[in-house]
């Protein structure tokens, strides 16, 4: 593993309720195991116990699917308001618990090819300097994305359905892409993982 892996803490959005899919979609099953469980296995391999899952809807169901892993879970009492509400607790748990960190890495549990290749290449380019590391697919930018700590007081300001994205576009000078192709693969309905089945 490389040098001191937990550096950067991983903060996992997993509060919204897939109102499109019509179920939960952090527990939808993909090569034999949760799309929550595949994605708090690859942030721990990458940054220990300095991992948030930050719940919501469902939220005794998606802990259930963390049974045995090292991360910590945050309840977003306000999940219903959008993902900014997720993202800022998140973000106030690292800071809390994560005093010394040098960053978060926001990422979701519906992109089913991220890996801990992936998560370390950010950490790498932010090691070399970038103050903001965002996937590259399909001509976009987008999670998972690192953030700098000096970052995380404007991360605390979004609102509403806010995302990460409006940091990213609004400080595009200071972001490094990372190419991520199978980035843009995730699951919104139903027919998204169908798709995904049928395709591998």
């Amino acid at each position: 593993m490389e040098e001191t892996p937990n550096r950067y803490a991983v903060i996992i959005l997993a509060a919204g309720n897939s109102s499109r899919l019509g179920e939960p979609k952090q527990l939808l099953e993909y090569r034999n195991k949760t799309l929550i469980r595949h994605i708090a296995e690859t942030a721990t391999e990458v940054a220990g116990e300095s991992v948030i899952v930050v719940t919501g809807s469902a939220a005794a169901l998606v802990e259930n699917q963390l049974a045995g892993l090292p991360c910590r879970t945050a309840f977003n009492p306000l999940w219903q308001e959008g993902m900014a509400s997720s993202i800022v607790k998140g973000i106030t748990v690292a800071k809390e618990c994560f005093p010394d960190t040098a960053g978060c890495i926001l990422t979701v549990s519906d992109q089913p090819f991220v890996t801990a290749e992936i998560l370390l290449a950010l950490i790498d380019k932010a090691d070399a300097g970038a103050a903001i590391v965002a996937a590259y697919y399909e001509g976009t930018i987008g999670t998972p994305v690192l953030f700098k700590k000096s970052y995380f007081d404007q991360l605390l300001q979004l609102k509403g359905s806010e995302g990460a994205k409006k940091l990213i576009l609004l400080h595009g000078s200071e972001v490094a892409a990372l190419s991520f192709p199978l980035g843009s693969v995730d699951i919104d309905t139903q027919e998204d993982y169908r798709r995904l089945l049928r395709n591998t």
